[in-house]
């Protein structure tokens, strides 16, 4: 018995797959990423196997999102390699891979401002020894002005904004990424894209969805385990997407309602109209039915 669970790999509450059967669904995977950074790894733990890597989440929020001012001691803290990360680590301070180059970009420009503005500064102090007090208090608050307005900047997804107006919607169909394992479960990977954001909203208002270019979409359960389920679905992102929803605002759509929804709108209402003939149909041998057993029943009374 214990030999039968060792080589089965829980992906969902009271959901297993044959570990032969997900590691190929990985070997596929990684072929299709060779050589980029959405690359998976797996290893064994007493018997357990763990893949780790990045999962590429896209944006399907229709309501506007409250990011947190940025605790200025949290910014100041050393970023942990990716190599020394694990499932307990804390990955929030991770810069997504898609936007890896512009915000490299971002923080050059932001050193260059900083030193530029060192420079200025240095410069500024030695003129304000040879000028009258007046003109050395007015130099240095239009420097602190300037130093209160930069405080109030941070990055997401390496686009800069002020927190003052730090409510906003995320463009639909954008995509973000973190890094997590197969162990953990739909609610803590929402806990951990949260946190990577400094998103105020609760984890309750959103979930994550499977969605496929059919239409189809399916909501993760709390229990779900989101990475290994985007390694069963295959690699291809034109096939299926991993999507960050309202729970509120998203119905799922089955298999069945999805071959419909491709159709033009004079095909669907063709469809309805049969249906709903045929429902007429089977009313109405309903009906015979039973008025020919209340015949019966009424002859054999009298």
């Amino acid at each position: 018995m214990d030999s039968e669970d060792s080589e089965k790999v829980q992906i969902g509450e009271n959901k297993f797959v044959s570990k032969s059967t997900l590691l190929s669904q990985l070997n596929t995977y990684n072929l299709y990423y060779n050589g980029e950074a959405l690359q998976l790894r797996h290893r064994e733990e007493e018997g357990e196997l763990i893949i780790e890597g990045l999962l590429n989440v896209f944006w399907g929020i229709q309501r506007p999102i409250r990011l947190q001012m940025q605790d200025e001691k949290e910014a100041g803290r050393p970023h942990p390699s990716l190599t020394s990360l694990s499932a307990e680590t804390d990955i929030n301070t991770l810069n997504e891979v898609a936007t890896a180059d512009d915000q490299s970009k971002d923080f050059s420009e932001e050193k260059e401002e900083a030193d530029e503005e060192q420079q200025e500064s240095t410069h500024s102090d030695r003129l304000a020894w040879t000028k009258s007090d007046v003109a050395g208090r007015r130099i240095s608050g239009r420097r602190l002005g300037i130093r209160r307005v930069r405080r109030n900047r941070c990055s997401f997804n390496g686009h800069f904004y002020n927190h003052k107006t730090a409510v906003f919607t995320p463009k639909s169909g954008s995509v973000t990424n973190v890094r997590i394992n197969s162990c953990m479960t739909t609610a803590q990977v929402m806990r951990v894209l949260l946190n990577k954001f400094k998103i105020e909203n609760s984890p309750e208002e959103f979930s994550l969805y499977i969605v496929h270019t059919s239409g189809e979409r399916h909501q993760l359960k709390p229990n779900d385990h989101p990475l290994a389920l985007r390694v069963l679905q295959g690699p291809c992102e034109q096939v299926s997407k991993m999507f960050l929803m309202e729970t509120d605002q998203v119905e799922e759509v089955t298999h069945d309602v999805a071959q419909y929804i491709k159709f033009e709108l004079p095909v669907l209402q063709s469809f309805i109209a049969k249906l709903q003939e045929e429902e007429e149909r089977e009313m109405q041998k309903l009906k015979k039915r039973y008025a020919d057993m209340r015949r019966i029943i009424k002859k054999y009374l009298s």
